[in-house]
């Protein structure tokens, strides 16, 4: 069914079944990690009840994207009463149909529990990890199904596009989204509506569209996770870029390993076509607009967008001098327009209900809000939006519910490989591109991993630097050669081989190297160095001058025999007895911290 006008397209949405047409609505999270935990298998579980018992009529079952909150998956919602149960396992179902669908009795085993609080949280609003979100760009994920164009369209998909096509011009709709202040959300937080504008400037007939999927950062998952739960979201919001800057082709670049986010984003745009959002003569304006996916060999390098664009040209994905900037020469050497996912999902929103809407939420200069992928040493694990002007304390200890054993945050890693350390002395400070360029840091995409009193800071440091300089496309000198010679120096260190003069050259090698790269990766890929040099140099000190003890121990008061740590260390350095305390020969011991992560009892202390 080919929908030709904005009419059309109210009329069909109006003649969708609604929720409240259901006895029960059933949403099951099928993002990628709860697929992982058998999320699939419980879908087609119920879905088979549901028939055996002849309920489809008043039982609707839905698979969603991720609910965010990741940690607590697999989650089933069920409405009404936002009755969320977490972590169900394939062997609950049974027991979950028969007391809840058949019988409407809450099953409380399966509920969330605050920490702390005696009493089960049944609805998301009850939990501490969904208090202080506020979701735009993630609006519809967890709540439809992304397989099915209806379930967007019942949310309001595609009226954004409608309304930008038949009510406004191309100039207004620039104009609109360089009002809300939107700014580009992969991590250099550009104006998006003043690269909008320098794109549709640029003479010529033919423009390019250009989603960046492809989301490199080790611990990112937010754009996975909104092509996965929403991505009629992404395409309906390059066709209205497409449309305000004269672009009548749209490319998503997005790696090969996001295998479920490609597949979900194949059928959108097929059903996109079909139903007559892409494809020519969109609701009968005359515009048209189609939409192709190029896949990534999952080069980090190519979340850079010149090294994006010459990727999906076939060549090998190295960024190029700017200017020319993509707006000027980019695909094929034409204007192209280049944001990522979570810039996009954001656009539709502002186009229907206005730029003031977004503008009312975040800061005066960092409108909107950002969504985090919150890991690492933390109770409450997942997705997290909030506001801009939200401060690491209240995404760490009130979303995040703060780190699970009790233990002090020492640090959080914000930006990714391309960030720095922000210490318990600016958890108050709020969240937006301005507040964080005036401590040192950067937004970056959006990771956010939280680091506990244990971690070990020049560890840390060389774990992102061996991720950097592997990553390296090789093109400038100082990335390629530089990393490489910093994190020799980190591995010289944390063997136990460096020197106090290691500390000065890892400083000025990260500084030539911050001003002399020729892209975002080599400019930026010092920083986890740099910060914890700074903020920790302690640590740095205790290494250099070979001080720190690598060996493990074990409390004997604490230790209860379980024989897990001896079980899993690789070199065969613990001995004891079944049911008695275990002991760490030391001159053995290589440091590698297996035994730690093993012990149940935190019986097992770090050097």
């Amino acid at each position: 069914m080919r929908i030709e006008s904005f009419e059309a397209l109210k009329t069909w949405k109006a003649s969708f079944p609604k929720r409240e047409d259901f006895k029960l609505t059933m949403l099951v999270c099928a993002g990628t990690s709860c697929i992982a935990s058998e999320a699939q298998i419980i879908v087609d579980m119920f879905d088979h009840l549901i028939q055996e018992h002849d309920l489809h009529g008043s039982v609707q079952l839905i698979k969603t994207g991720c609910f965010g909150f990741c940690g607590q998956g697999p989650i089933l919602k069920v409405e009404p009463g936002d009755i969320n149960y977490v972590r169900v396992k394939v062997q609950d179902v049974q027991e979950i149909f028969e007391s809840h669908i058949l019988n409407g009795e809450v099953l409380t085993r399966l509920l969330y529990r605050n920490p702390g609080e005696d009493t089960v949280s049944e609805d998301a609003s009850g939990m501490d990890f969904y208090k202080k979100q506020h979701r735009v760009a993630l609006r519809n994920c967890g709540d439809i199904d992304p397989e099915d164009i209806r379930h967007y369209v019942a949310k309001d998909g595609y009226f954004a596009l409608a309304k930008a096509l038949t009510l406004m011009t191309p100039q207004s709709v620039v104009e609109t989204v360089k009002d809300s202040g939107l700014r580009g959300r992969g991590g250099g937080g550009f104006s998006t509506g003043l690269k909008w504008q320098f794109t549709a400037a640029e003479p010529g007939d033919e423009k390019y569209v250009i989603c960046n999927a492809d989301e490199g950062d080790p611990g990112a998952f937010m754009d996975r996770s909104i092509s996965e739960g929403d991505p009629h979201a992404i395409i309906e919001a390059m066709a209205i870029a497409g449309y305000a800057i004269g672009a009548s082709h749209g490319l998503i670049y997005i790696r090969a390993e996001y295998g479920l986010a490609t597949d979900r984003l194949r059928t959108a745009i097929k059903d996109a076509q079909a139903h007559g959002f892409l494809g020519k003569n969109i609701f009968g304006s005359g515009f048209d607009f189609d939409v192709e996916i190029k896949l990534g060999a999952g080069a980090f390098v190519c979340g850079e967008e010149t090294a994006l664009i010459r990727s999906m040209e076939g060549f090998r994905g190295e960024p190029d001098k700017k200017p020319p900037f993509p707006s000027q020469s980019g695909y094929r050497g034409k204007p192209s327009n280049v944001n990522n996912v979570e810039t996009f999902a954001n656009v539709p929103a502002i186009i229907l209900h206005g730029a003031d809407m977004f503008k009312a939420i975040g800061t005066q200069k960092s409108s909107g809000t950002k969504v985090f992928a919150l890991a690492g040493h933390i109770r409450n694990i997942g997705l997290v939006e909030v506001p801009m002007g939200t401060t690491f304390r209240e995404i760490i200890f009130d979303i995040g519910g703060g780190h699970p054993k009790g233990k002090a945050i020492k640090a959080i890693q914000i930006g990714g490989p391309s960030g720095g350390v922000i210490t318990p002395e600016y958890f108050d400070t709020a969240i937006d591109y301005d507040s964080l360029q005036a401590i040192g840091a950067m937004m970056g995409s959006g990771g956010m991993i939280v680091m506990d009193e244990d971690s070990d800071m020049v560890e840390i440091a060389k774990f992102y630097l061996d991720f950097t300089q592997d990553e390296s496309c090789g093109k400038c000198t100082p990335c390629r050669i530089g990393t490489k010679r910093m994190y020799e120096i980190l591995h010289r260190l944390t063997s136990m081989e460096g020197s106090p003069e290691d500390l000065e050259r890892l400083r000025s090698l990260g500084e030539n190297i911050k001003v002399s790269s020729l892209c975002g990766l080599g400019q930026t890929a010092p920083n986890p160095v740099l910060s914890t040099l700074h903020f920790f140099p302690e640590e740095y000190e205790a290494y250099a001058y070979r001080t720190k003890r690598t060996a493990y121990s074990i409390d004997m008061k604490k230790c209860i025999g379980c024989t897990k740590c001896a079980r899993v260390c690789p070199v065969s350095c613990i001995v004891g007895k079944v049911r008695e305390a275990h002991v760490v020969t030391e001159a053995d011991c290589i440091g590698c911290g297996a035994c730690y992560d093993a012990c149940p009892v935190d019986a097992v202390l770090r050097p």
